[in-house]
Formats: C-alpha cells, structure tokens, sequence
C-alpha cells in the first residue's frame, strides 16, 4: 500500500514540476514559435502523467474501500486539470504566425492557466494531507 501511495505522491511531483517548466516557459520566452513548439511537445506529456496520477489514485482509492471527501477534491482537481489545458492547448493551436494580438492574448491566458493548475495541485496536495 505505501509503495502506491509513494508512487502516487512522486508522479504529482514529476507533474508539479512540468507545470513549473511550462510556466516558466510563458513567462521567459518571448518567441511565440519556440514557445508553441516546446508547449507541443510537453502536452503529451503533461496528459500522460495526469492519467498516470488518476489511475495510481484509483488504486490507492480502492485500497481504502471508502470513499471520502478527499477523493473527490482528489478527482475533481484531476478533471479540472485536464480540462483546462485542453483548453490551452485548443486556444495556442489555432494561432498563426501573423497573428500578435492572438499571441499575445495567449500569453496572458496561459499565465492565469498555468497558475491556476498549480494552485489546484498545490491545494489539493494540502487537503489531502491535513485531512
């Protein structure tokens, strides 16, 4: 049970810190292509440890045989998550090249998404331990 639980807990921190790295990246970068480019290729990675971070989740979950408060912060934050860096993802795909005003809108929107996301890991993380 604790191998799972660690495995669960070291997933959140290898997703934690993708969430850094592609923050930082809005922030640093002021080249909208490279910027694209490096938000492209860390997307199926972000998604691929969020899925990792539910399915270890679950079985943790079901290793309690109860469903608490916890859980659902735990599922609701998963979900809000994925959510909203589809919408990221949605928003940065249609954007061209000429298009600076988009670019930089994006810039803004990607920000709040990012430190949302992070605030809801972080809360979540919180929760999870003091209750």
């Amino acid at each position: 049970m604790q191998d799972s639980i660690d495995t669960h807990v070291f997933f959140i921190y290898l997703f934690l810190a993708v969430m850094i790295v592609n923050f930082y990246s809005v922030y640093n970068l002021d080249n909208f292509i490279k910027l694209a480019k490096r938000l492209k290729f860390l997307t199926p990675l972000y998604h691929t440890l969020n899925a990792i971070i539910i399915y270890t989740g679950t079985i943790v979950a079901f290793y309690e045989k109860i469903f608490s408060f916890t859980i659902f912060i735990m599922i609701a934050a998963s979900i809000a998550v994925m959510v909203l860096e589809i919408k990221r993802f949605k928003k940065m795909r249609v954007i061209k090249v000429a298009d600076v005003a988009l670019q930089e809108e994006f810039l803004k929107f990607s920000k709040k998404i990012y430190l949302i996301e992070i605030i809801i890991v972080v809360s979540t993380y919180i929760i999870s331990k003091i209750f």
